[in-house]
């Protein structure tokens, strides 16, 4: 695992001239470059999910662990941007391979991806536009803390999906952002990016709030004693992919965690 980051920073070090073709590699990667006004840089994307209607025309490399090695290839880019689970490991090996810059971003926190958006930002020839971002990014988190902190948070279960029922471990970004908000992951002491986890562990942890992504989510928990009461929809997927609109996403979250503040 070292050698496989070290190798990117060697192949991504080597890189000298500004970028004139560049694939993203999941959608929040994609998300920053159109935020940062660079969508005329864009020459291939991996999908998942709806698009921007900005990337609407840009060429697909394919989706989600699926992506599509000789295309990607026809492409010619001179830079890749690349979520590291977005890809198997044997296809993450290969693209070092090809001897084409890589910029490796996978924030664990909303502070990181505020870094991050100005370090792709400078790669992309686009500074001035990423430190913009960055500045507006670390002001309006610091609003944020500021009217949501609180000296007890809130216990809090994410739910990610069911069934099987998935949420979020500690070092996911979504965490922080519970956080932010003044709440805490129940699971938070979980290292697994996606635990799979049970009902009965998660009443064990008694949330004060379940966090849920639809109405039928929301209508499985009513069969629990006590639970009805506790669950919250949050519809807004902008939560689970890290680029600059995830602090409108965590706006919407604070609002459903607690919304008299």
């Amino acid at each position: 695992m070292k050698r496989y980051w070290l190798a990117l920073l060697l192949v991504f070090s080597a890189q000298v001239l500004a970028v004139e073709r560049v694939v993203s590699l999941a959608p929040s990667l994609s998300e920053i470059v159109a935020e940062l006004g660079a969508t005329d840089l864009l020459v291939g994307v991996l999908d998942g999910g709806e698009r921007p209607a900005a990337l609407a025309d840009v060429p697909s490399v394919g989706r989600y662990g699926q992506l599509d090695i000789e295309r990607l290839l026809s492409l010619k880019p001179d830079l890749i941007l690349l979520w590291p689970g977005s890809v198997g490991a044997a296809q993450r090996e290969q693209l070092l391979r090809l001897n084409i810059p890589v910029y490796v971003a996978e924030p664990h926190s909303l502070d990181q991806l505020t870094r991050q958006v100005q370090a792709i930002a400078e790669q992309l020839g686009r500074g001035e536009a990423g430190r913009a971002l960055a500045e507006k990014l670390r002001q309006r988190l610091a609003q944020l803390r500021h009217r949501y902190q609180r000296a007890e948070p809130v216990r809090v279960f994410y739910q990610v999906w069911n069934p099987p029922l998935y949420t979020v471990g500690g070092g996911q970004i979504i965490s922080d952002a519970l956080k932010v908000c003044g709440a805490r992951n129940v699971f938070d002491d979980l290292t697994l990016p996606a635990p799979q986890v049970n009902i009965e562990s998660v009443l064990q942890r008694d949330p004060e709030l379940i966090l849920v992504g639809d109405q039928a989510q929301l209508e499985a928990w009513k069969v629990w004693p006590g639970m009805a009461g506790r669950v919250r929809v949050v519809p807004d997927k902008g939560l689970e992919r890290p680029s600059g609109q995830m602090l409108e996403a965590l706006t919407r979250l604070c609002q459903v965690v607690a919304p008299s503040l």
